[in-house]
């Protein structure tokens, strides 16, 4: 069997990997890769002087009011936490911060943690290479002994991205979420635990053991973090066309199979997203931000949202100029293991 299953799962899959991996590392004494480490006043004032738009942005207008279109990833930098002045812009000229899920909901992290439980019998071949993954990863087994299998795994690539300073900590949604707090606006989801969770999760055992075994491949083998180091890049670079070409470079969607897994795990979930972007665009400016391989495509979601009426616009950045969006103020060093 191939990996390159696990791959699309785990770049699709969204923020429960992001919580889940947040809370998980420890890195103690061991040989461990680093954790996010609280900076100083110094490295604070550097990084906001610094401040730069990062990843891709679209203008939305129906109904003569403008939303906005957030291209994320998962994990991050430090330095990422500083929005530069076209994305701020167009937060404070929003109402209303829209997420895949609201982090800062207990309700929400309540039924995570329900959904994302569950005992599956494996061999016993398997539960040692994904115990020789926890111990990797410096997390104790106890920490994650009661997610399903396949959410384990997920969290441990998350969790290896650590090696080359990227980071749950420091991931889009979480700055968002703390925006949306500090502005006073609310946060809303775009989706449900159970629909994220329905699409990462297979119902056969059969189906859990094969991605599972893939995932462990992928980990072993050294081949999560290139993938990861490349999505970053383009996020950070706003290079929409490698991001639309990963379907090339990822060697992950070449069988029915595979395919049948991408429609699950992203495009079958796209359409509702996008639906609920226009139900809350009705009652006032939104900023929508979703991971960002879902914006790709004649099924991502610009183009849903343009065919649900919108006139769709990709935001540009140009970090020789500081001039905020038209329409957004109408209204309020790499580690190595």
């Amino acid at each position: 069997m191939t990996i390159r299953k696990w791959r699309r799962v785990w770049a699709a899959g969204g923020l429960v990997l992001a919580m889940h991996a947040a809370s998980a590392a420890d890195t103690g004494e061991r040989n461990c890769p680093p954790n996010p480490v609280q900076p100083g006043a110094e490295a604070v004032q550097r990084a906001a002087a610094g401040a730069r738009d990062r990843g891709f942005l679209w203008r939305i207008e129906r109904d003569g009011r403008t939303s906005w279109l957030y291209g994320t990833i998962h994990v991050g930098r430090f330095e990422w936490l500083f929005v530069g002045p076209t994305v701020r812009s167009a937060l404070t000229g929003s109402r209303s911060i829209a997420l895949e899920l609201d982090i800062t909901d207990p309700t929400v992290v309540q039924q995570l943690q329900q959904l994302s439980a569950g005992a599956v019998p494996l061999p016993d071949a398997l539960r040692q290479r994904l115990a020789a993954q926890g111990e990797r990863a410096c997390v104790p087994l106890e920490q994650l002994a009661k997610l399903h299998p396949v959410m384990q795994g997920l969290t441990y690539t998350l969790l290896d991205a650590r090696w080359d300073e990227l980071h749950t900590a420091w991931a889009q949604e979480v700055m968002l979420a703390g925006f949306a707090q500090r502005m006073q606006r609310p946060i809303v989801s775009l989706e449900t635990p159970k629909t994220q969770l329905d699409a990462l999760i297979p119902d056969d055992p059969a189906a859990v053991q094969r991605l599972l075994e893939q995932g462990l491949e992928q980990l072993e083998q050294g081949k999560a973090r290139p993938m990861m180091r490349r999505l970053a890049a383009a996020w950070e670079r706003g290079d929409l066309d490698d991001l639309a070409a990963y379907e090339q470079w990822c060697d992950c969607v070449q069988t029915d199979e595979e395919r049948a897994l991408m429609q699950r795990v992203q495009t079958d979930r796209n359409p509702g997203m996008a639906d609920r972007i226009a139900e809350l665009h009705r009652d006032g400016e939104v900023f929508a931000a979703v991971g960002a391989l879902h914006m790709t495509g004649d099924h991502g979601l610009p183009a849903l949202l343009a065919a649900r009426g919108f006139k769709v616009e990709r935001v540009r950045f140009d970090h020789a100029k500081t001039a905020a969006p038209q329409g957004a103020q109408r209204q309020p060093a790499a580690h190595r293991p």
